[in-house]
């Protein structure tokens, strides 16, 4: 046997590759690293220090809306108007991409519909919302439609409990009275949705043997709210609920979800909707032809066919370039300084700057949110895009 010949490391590609990347990435090192250090010079001949010391001054501004962390006005620090800004820009972009998901695929299946009118209103609908610039739609919602359409206060829409003015719309808001109480109905839920999860598995599996397809979707969503109450009531009701009233000049009590919220979800929503129908449009078409006329021989329905043949396949060229629109989205909710919403680039990148004057950590710690959130939300999205991939033998 003839001994093979040992390529010399300077000729092996192997060893050439990983030699040109190491020093790629310390010319990358290296330039970030001078620029902080320039930068940090810079602001110390200028008489201003950089660090994290800021963090645990006391904050001398208020925040209007933080529904899951307290923020107090004298008490709360600026780490604190951080969080608070990261809690915010999350709760728009997770209300955002829901409800641009649900509009947006409901428009790219009409935008395919053999109804001449339904269609053209859909192609409309696209074009009109996806070629206004999003900031412009954002104060046209806020400052043109809703602030002139509802009433002040005192003369506020009632629906029940429920109080919709031009500063928001007032619920009440749940108390834990009773913690065992409520422990024991959580558990209780989680044993009801554990057995709602192995009944839609069944019904799968009784469907794939027998062809007999059960509305698991309306009775999972009938027995969670029956039996939820009905285990509600078993738990003793170890809820109390804060319901809004009206004083001289505000409602007092409960919780206010404000209307540059709803403004800034609306415009989101409506903008990227626009552009995720023209991903539905275009995976649907990129289903073969024949994939429908063969599932119309087995006898399936046009509705089946949808469900059953066309979605499925078509997600495999809707999911990649709608992660796109889902990152768009959750960066272009820092548009809500226009409408004075507190997210994250508001009180952190704006008002929080403007009384430090700390601009390099401040924008960096803004800069490293918007990059944990978004490989954050690709990495969920493509795991799920690989889950469905077809799996070649």
């Amino acid at each position: 046997m003839t001994e093979r010949t040992r390529i010399p490391l300077h000729r092996d590609p192997k060893v050439r590759a990983i030699v040109f990347q190491l020093a790629a990435l310390f010319f990358v090192v290296y330039g970030i690293y001078s620029l902080f250090e320039t930068t940090v010079e810079n602001l110390v001949s200028r008489g201003i220090q950089t660090g994290t010391g800021f963090f645990d001054e006391v904050a001398p501004f208020q925040i209007g809306f933080s529904p899951f962390l307290d923020f107090n006005l004298g008490q709360s620090t600026y780490l604190d108007v951080f969080f608070v800004g990261i809690q915010n820009t999350i709760l728009v972009a997770v209300l955002g991409i829901v409800a641009a998901t649900i509009l947006g695929f409901i428009v790219g299946v009409i935008r395919l519909s053999p109804n001449w009118l339904a269609s053209k209103v859909a192609l409309a609908y696209i074009e009109i919302f996806r070629n206004v610039p999003l900031l412009l739609q954002i104060m046209f919602w806020n400052f043109a439609i809703f602030l002139p359409s509802l009433p002040a206060p005192k003369n506020s829409i009632e629906l029940g409990v429920f109080y919709l003015n031009a500063r928001g719309f007032h619920t009440p808001t749940p108390i834990i009275e009773d913690s065992t109480g409520f422990t024991i109905w959580m558990a209780l839920l989680a044993v009801l949705v554990a057995g709602l999860v192995v009944f839609a598995r069944r019904a799968k599996t009784r469907f794939e043997e027998t062809g007999q397809r059960l509305p698991v979707f309306w009775i999972s969503v009938g027995v969670l709210a029956a039996g939820g109450y009905v285990l509600y009531l078993i738990a003793g009701s170890p809820l109390g609920f804060d319901v809004p009233v009206l004083g001289r000049f505000n409602f007092k009590g409960g919780g206010q979800l404000p209307l540059p919220l709803f403004s800034l979800w609306f415009a989101l929503t409506i903008y990227t909707a626009a552009f995720i129908a023209e991903n539905v449009r275009a995976g649907i078409q990129s289903v073969s032809h024949g994939q429908t006329e063969a599932s119309h021989a087995l006898g399936l329905s046009r509705k089946d066919t949808v469900r059953l043949v066309t979605i499925p396949q078509a997600l495999r060229v809707i999911i990649p370039p709608t992660i796109s629109q889902y990152l768009n989205l959750t960066k272009n909710s820092s548009l809500a300084v226009a409408v004075g919403f507190e997210e994250l680039v508001a009180v952190w990148a704006g008002i929080t700057l403007n009384q430090t004057g700390q601009a390099l950590v401040i924008i960096g710690m803004t800069v490293a949110v918007y990059e944990c959130l978004s490989l954050l939300t690709s990495m969920i999205l493509n795991w799920y895009n690989k889950r469905i991939q077809l799996t070649e033998r």
